[in-house]
């Protein structure tokens, strides 16, 4: 794919952007999957908060590329080195004339990495055109991930086992961390935590944690993040999400689960208690240079006082020859001569 020298302009969302942003909008693709499961996430209402929150960690970019308008929004908080995507619009409706959205994900991208990031992550789904210009646009597929949402029985649900879930405790995150590690491959493990707003619970077998369960909750519904240990059985992963969707309360909202390749042997247990599959996404990356900080020599005005006088090398005019086999003086035992 070639890039055209077309007249372009990306900037940062002001408040006279509103009403182009409120329009784009309407036709926008969200990247976070927290986010289209729990609340709604476009609209002007965020890119304004974007503005006078700052410390809210969203940031906006819009403008133009040709006569394509474009608009993005990313979330960094902190000191954190992943940025996520929030939503891009419109959505591509060509796979030829994708200018406009490559210039603003290469803005993005410059924007995140001045803010600290290292790396920015978009969920999208595979069969958008979106896919195909993150790609382009240099995004590599890290993971693949399945949404589901529970359309089970509550009658058929309380008729199932529960394990014991609790919250987590002020000491549970170094356990925590530990399981995180043993599921989730290396690789994937710098883009694969769930969100900071998530709660969790954790089951216990044996004074050890063998599955967390990342929970968020807006208006939308609630979104699960399950990292279950493989040694939890068949059996007693059906009483685990079972207890998930009692604390979750399926019965009186959308539940909605995102499970990841590298647990698709849970998927047995989903389909048990009335889970259906509705979307695949992949987890896409964009690693973001860092800057490099060059050391800048100058002159320093400060006197080196600690030597008095320029030393010189010796000469060899300067130096005494010694007979053959002969020690110097310096080396004797007792070291009271020198030379």
């Amino acid at each position: 794919m070639v890039r055209t020298f077309e007249p372009t302009n990306i900037h940062a969302a002001k408040l006279i952007d509103l009403p182009l942003v409120r329009r784009l909008t309407e036709d926008g693709i969200v990247l976070d999957s927290e986010l289209v499961c729990t609340r709604e996430a476009l609209g002007a209402t965020t890119v304004l908060l974007s503005r006078i929150l700052p410390q809210r960690g969203v940031y906006t970019l819009v403008g133009r590329s040709g006569r394509e308008k474009v608009v993005g929004q990313f979330r960094l908080r902190g000191d954190h080195p992943l940025a996520q995507m929030i939503f891009v619009a419109p959505s591509p409706q060509d796979e030829v004339r994708t200018n406009a959205w490559l210039h603003l994900l290469d803005a993005v991208a410059a924007e995140a990495g001045k803010r600290g990031a290292h790396m920015l992550m978009a969920e999208v789904d595979e069969d958008s055109l979106l896919f195909s210009t993150l790609r382009m646009a240099n995004f590599a597929v890290y993971a693949r991930q399945e949404l589901w949402r529970w359309q089970g029985e509550a009658e058929r649900l309380a008729a199932v086992e529960r394990l014991p879930l609790t919250e987590v405790k002020d000491e549970d995150p170094a356990e925590i961390h530990s399981l995180y590690s043993a599921v989730v491959p290396p690789l994937i493990q710098p883009v694969a935590a769930p969100s900071e707003d998530a709660a969790g619970w954790v089951y216990r077998r044996d004074g050890r944690i063998r599955a967390y369960i990342a929970y968020a909750e807006g208006r939308c519904g609630g979104y699960i993040m399950p990292y279950v240990h493989p040694e939890v059985v068949a059996h007693e992963a059906d009483a685990l999400f079972s207890a998930v969707l009692a604390r979750a309360k399926a019965d009186r909202q959308p539940v909605f689960l995102c499970l990841r390749r590298y647990q698709e042997w849970l998927e047995t247990s989903l389909h048990d208690l009335g889970f259906v599959p509705f979307k695949e996404q992949a987890v896409m990356v964009r690693h973001i240079a860092a800057g490099v900080r060059h050391a800048q020599f100058v002159q320093t005005g400060l006197a080196l006082e600690a030597i008095s006088h320029v030393v010189r090398p010796p000469s060899h005019s300067k130096m005494i020859p010694l007979p053959s086999g002969e020690l110097p003086r310096a080396l004797w035992n007792d070291g009271s001569q020198t030379i």
